[in-house]
């Protein structure tokens, strides 16, 4: 595909929706393989149709660590100049994003002059503070082990940033996708055990004894108590915790003013943890290795396929579209193939996306 880089006299309406023409042919092909697009990134996204994108995720380059083939992002003189550039593409994809589309970023930081610059969050704050973009989550990408590091005065580096940005509160989100499988409650000796060995004969015993609960709150909790173990029976939840006025602390906080949970407590004398049937979701730091890239004639950045699986299942709808503006080697838009959803790459490298249209091929 030849990158448009024509004087804009030279611009027809044909040429001008060149991009554009090419995501309408794919998107109704229902084609697995991704589309790739040659080009600046923001070029491209401006050709793009307003919000026809379910879902964006990407690793743009460090800035000041490596040469592009072709220039770009990432060799600016100086850190605020990458900022911008980066918050100007950013930009130009949310216009392209759906309402309830989520975009995804993981960026590393670099450091200058003995300082680490920071960049991962000055990134997230212009966003926020300046293109009006909700922050959800940031996710920390613990990298497992560390590259080389000769450094002698400073800890070694190996975690990176993976930020959730959304347009608006409510979009779209799944997370029974990504829910950890729970283990099931079985009976022992006639009582209906939890997943995690809680029967509900500790907190009998506990409201029994209590002298924090009156006796119209004992026949409260006991009741209350043994529908939570029917649930548990039925398969409703898969686990529990009780929470008993002079048993146990308020979760999260005891100052009523701020806890709904505080004020349960004051007001009922117990409440219920409740753990969901399909399992726990992911917490916010994960554990993955880096891609490996041993054994290959071309590099592939770090920026690994397992980083991808979590932001798709949960944020991009089973027939939704995946976009990434700096899919160099082609990671996301091979963890979308696998995952059954269309992608679009845009990177300014030719050789990169030959490299991505190679590990994509195996299925059309």
């Amino acid at each position: 595909m030849d990158e448009l880089a024509l004087n804009p006299a030279q611009i027809t309406p044909a040429i001008q929706n060149h991009y554009a023409t090419e995501f309408q042919a794919y998107r109704g092909s229902g084609r697995l393989r991704p589309l790739l697009l040659l080009g600046d990134a923001r070029t491209v996204l401006n050709d793009l149709p307003p919000s026809c994108i379910d879902f964006a995720m990407t690793s743009p380059p460090y800035w000041g660590k490596r040469e592009y083939e072709g220039g770009g992002i990432g060799q600016e003189s100086d850190y605020s100049e990458f900022i911008l550039h980066l918050s100007e593409i950013f930009l130009a994809l949310k216009r392209v994003l759906k309402p309830h589309g989520s975009f995804w970023l993981n960026i590393g930081d670099t450091y200058q002059d003995k300082r680490l610059l920071g960049i991962p969050w000055r990134v997230a704050i212009e966003l926020t503070d300046s293109q009006g973009w909700i922050l959800r989550n940031s996710v920390i990408w613990n990298k497992v082990k560390s590259g080389m590091d000769n450094t002698k005065d400073r800890l070694g580096n190996i975690h990176e940033h993976v930020f959730h940005f959304v347009k608006q509160s409510k979009y779209y989100y799944d997370a029974d996708t990504i829910r950890s499988k729970p283990r099931e409650a079985r009976v022992v000796n006639g009582a209906v055990v939890s997943a995690t060995g809680v029967s509900g004969v500790r907190y009998k015993r506990q409201i029994e004894l209590s002298t924090s609960l009156s006796e119209s709150e004992k026949r409260d909790a006991f009741k209350a108590l043994d529908q939570i173990l029917a649930d548990v029976s039925a398969g409703t939840i898969s686990d529990f915790r009780m929470i008993i006025r002079g048993q146990q602390r308020a979760t999260h906080s005891d100052n009523e003013k701020v806890s709904g949970r505080a004020k349960e407590l004051r007001d009922r004398g117990f409440y219920f943890l409740r753990y969901h049937p399909n399992g726990s979701k992911p917490a916010d730091v994960w554990d993955i290795m880096p891609e490996d890239t041993q054994n290959r004639v071309s590099h592939y950045a770090p920026f690994p396929v397992d980083l991808c699986r979590i932001p798709i299942l949960a944020t991009c709808p089973p027939d939704g579209i995946v976009l990434d503006p700096f899919c160099g080697t082609g990671t996301t838009l091979l963890a979308a193939r696998d995952l059954g959803r269309q992608s679009i790459g845009i990177d300014i490298s030719r050789q990169y996306l030959g490299i991505a249209d190679e590990r994509c091929a195996t299925l059309l």
